[in-house]
């Protein structure tokens, strides 16, 4: 009797055992699982990939041009990685003392690459006799403050020059009407600039007709900010852990 008893017990936990698992297996089968979606994926990636601006104005890369030559000149910045290196070490020392004078003045943070484009960061004399970190000409560099004789040439002194920069980017942006105007005729004057709009580009750089230089200067600064700024770069790395005072910086002796 006892012998019976066991058996029908043993059955009926079997039973139950086997109940439990085909609920489970089903319950798994059916539930909605979390799997990613690749196509968001894509879409964020091309996002991204699509989020270009300068001086936060929008680059219109729905243009096919416009797309091609952001493009062109990613690849030319991006191939030549020894070089790319050599900015982003020298980039990481400078960009802290650049960064905070922009802050003060006005300026947006994109314009801290034009010394990257101008002079590679050497405070060097140009064969046409631009000079400095920011490339200023003598007549230029003494309308905005600066010293340049035979005994002194501050150009060549980061901090000074970049007060000089930002107080030249200021009344560029009020004669030509945008960042990324003023950003061009830092690269050719800004008569050429005023002459170069008309009703059909309507100030818009990436549609005006330039001359070859001014017409890819934007796209250089554009393709150095994300040459630059790009995860792991040395700049990214360094940069951020370096404190300097603003208000020292704006002091001048």
């Amino acid at each position: 009797m006892i012998k019976k008893h066991l058996i029908t017990c043993s059955v009926i936990l079997v039973s139950v055992v086997i109940t439990k698992l085909f609920i489970c297996s089903t319950t798994e089968k059916n539930s909605p699982v979390n799997k990613p979606h690749f196509g968001n994926y894509i879409t964020a990636v091309a996002s991204e990939n699509k989020g270009y601006n300068f001086a936060d104005e929008t680059v219109p890369v729905s243009n096919k041009k416009v797309s091609k030559r952001i493009n062109v000149s990613l690849r030319k910045h991006r191939s030549d990685e020894e070089t790319s290196a050599m900015l982003g070490r020298k980039a990481s020392k400078l960009f802290p003392i650049i960064e905070p004078i922009l802050v003060a003045y006005g300026i947006p943070e994109d314009f801290k690459y034009i010394p990257l484009v101008e002079s590679g960061l050497k405070a060097g004399v140009s064969p046409k006799g631009a000079a400095g970190w920011w490339q200023f000409m003598p007549g230029t560099a003494r309308t905005y403050g600066l010293k340049v004789n035979s005994g002194k040439d501050e150009r060549l002194n980061l901090r000074r020059s970049t007060i000089a920069a930002c107080k030249y980017l200021r009344d560029l942006k009020d004669e030509v009407g945008s960042w990324t105007l003023a950003a061009a005729a830092y690269n050719c004057g800004s008569p050429r600039i005023r002459h170069a709009i008309n009703k059909h580009n309507k100030g818009n750089y990436y549609l005006m007709s330039l001359n070859r230089e001014t017409a890819g200067y934007v796209y250089k600064l554009i393709a150095m900010k994300k040459t630059i700024e790009k995860p792991g770069s040395i700049v990214n790395q360094r940069y951020l852990a370096t404190y300097v005072n603003p208000t020292e910086l704006l002091t001048v002796n």
